[in-house]
């Protein structure tokens, strides 16, 4: 995918400019989506449509009530709102959901989805079920632009910012298929989301916390914070303004412990170095035993998967007196990479020195490989199709309907 913009977005430093993400186009009907709005947001909404201030409060609660507790997609089903009304909310507004264009189910159970926003862009979200727990990981752009070089999503151009609406949408879309409306607290297969899917969560700090903040409300989605978890490169400058404004748990992909390495998996670590980083984490607030600080690793043979890097990656550790979990991830391949996985017995031995200074450090066991949805492979077919292409097939979309 490309960006429609030769443009760049000037951030502090020399290296790797962000593009400046797409602007996300209008629904061609011209309703407004309230999946995604505060609160307030939707009270305001609702009373610059025409409704008075008092009446605009009340159907707001309703409204909110209805979306978020029950599942509802259309306004006929709000049985508490007039009938007469109905007319008047659905010429107005949409109570969206992300198109499914392909729904996948790997043999572990993981499931996959590929999804399309109105203005047809394509995007993907996995939920993982376990025996004790289920996860969704959450896309929040549209492509990425940190290009690390292990992660088939990396390859992917940056092409816009899902919305607020849009990643909320994907926790709705996953209750819908699970069928866990109405909402309860007990007994939910959908207990934990990570902010792990296509995109920099940090890159798109302020509908990612508007998004969370709805998924963390009590009326609303009801997940607790704790059981968030927001992942990032190392977008330094803006991950204390992530625990004071989203406060969720904090993941962050390290994947080497020395300059060199790091510079050429993770660009961005020549924009904001590891020392840095890590300090940052150190920073973070909220941060304790109880909460740690998960840090990714993706082992890739002979590149940093060595006994000096696993005693490196506990040097660190220690220095910035960091309330660690290490997660140790066996690379999973795409075509055309140029990395190999570690070999079982290096991550075993990788794990164990980390293990013995009284860190955990747990391997992850690949999910969903057979469909592409383990770490470092989501990316959409729709990636190989030009800027042109995709604006021609909504243009096409559009005028069908």
């Amino acid at each position: 995918m490309q960006t429609v913009s030769a443009a760049l977005m000037p951030i502090p430093g020399h290296f790797d400019p962000v593009p400046v993400a797409r602007a996300v186009t209008p629904r061609a009907d011209g309703r407004i989506d309230l999946v995604g709005l505060s609160k307030d947001e939707l009270r305001e909404t609702l009373a610059a449509a025409g409704l008075e201030p008092r009446q605009a409060k009340l159907r707001a609660k309703q409204i909110w009530h209805w979306i978020y507790n029950r599942g509802a997609t259309d306004f006929s089903s709000m049985t508490d709102i007039a009938k007469a009304q109905h007319p008047w909310l659905t010429e107005r507004f949409v109570i969206g959901r992300p198109q499914v264009v392909e729904a996948q189910v790997s043999s572990d159970g993981t499931r996959k989805w590929l999804l399309r926003s109105d203005d047809g862009q394509d995007f993907e979200m996995v939920f993982i079920p376990d025996a004790d727990r289920g996860t969704l990981c959450v896309s929040s752009q549209v492509g990425c632009t940190l290009n690390c070089t292990f992660c088939h999503t990396g390859t992917m151009k940056l092409v816009r910012n899902l919305t607020a609406g849009e990643i909320v949408g994907q926790v709705m879309l996953a209750r819908d298929g699970l069928g866990e409306w109405p909402s309860q607290p007990e007994g939910r297969m959908l207990t934990n989301i990570v902010m792990m899917g296509m995109g920099e969560p940090l890159y798109n700090f302020d509908n990612v916390r508007d998004a969370l903040s709805v998924v963390m409300d009590g009326d609303g989605l009801a997940l607790s914070k704790r059981r968030i978890t927001l992942s990032t490169s190392g977008v330094v400058p803006m991950m204390a303004r992530a625990g004071a404004e989203i406060g969720v748990n904090l993941a962050v992909s390290l994947h080497a412990v020395t300059k060199p390495v790091r510079d050429e998996i993770v660009p961005l670590n020549r924009k904001y170095g590891i020392e840095e980083l890590l300090q940052a984490c150190a920073d973070y607030p909220g941060a304790n035993n109880a909460r740690r600080i998960t840090f990714e690793y993706v082992m890739l043979k002979d590149k940093n998967d060595s006994d000096d890097d696993a005693r490196e990656l506990v040097r660190l550790l220690r220095h910035y007196r960091l309330p660690a979990k290490v997660n140790l991830i066996p690379f999973n391949p795409w075509p055309g990479t140029a990395y190999e996985c570690s070999t079982p017995e290096r991550i075993r031995a990788f794990s164990n020195i980390i293990f013995e200074a009284g860190i955990s450090a747990p391997v992850r066991t690949p999910r969903g490989r057979d469909i592409d949805a383990a770490c470092g492979q989501l990316k959409t077919a729709a990636e190989r199709k030009s800027r042109a292409q995709l604006d021609r097939e909504a243009a096409a979309e559009a005028a069908a309907a």
